[in-house]
């Protein structure tokens, strides 16, 4: 499963999310405006995360809304 590659805790940067989450940069940064995605942490000027457990949940969240349909 794609979602193992991903750690199970600590933080990921958006190419690790965006080599699971099949959107583009443009639409993954509307989605977390949205609120569709979980939101950033910004380490630095130039380094923003995710927690490697928000984007499990999201992951598993979107598994559920796609078996739904």
């Amino acid at each position: 499963m794609l979602q193992n590659t991903l750690p199970n805790t600590g933080f990921v940067r958006l190419p690790q999310i965006l080599s699971v989450i099949p959107v583009g940069k443009s639409t993954w940064w509307s989605g977390v405006k949205a609120g569709k995605y979980p939101a950033p942490i910004k380490l630095g000027a130039n380094t923003t995360v995710w927690k490697a457990e928000d984007i499990h949940d999201l992951i598993a969240r979107l598994a559920q809304e796609g078996a739904a349909k």
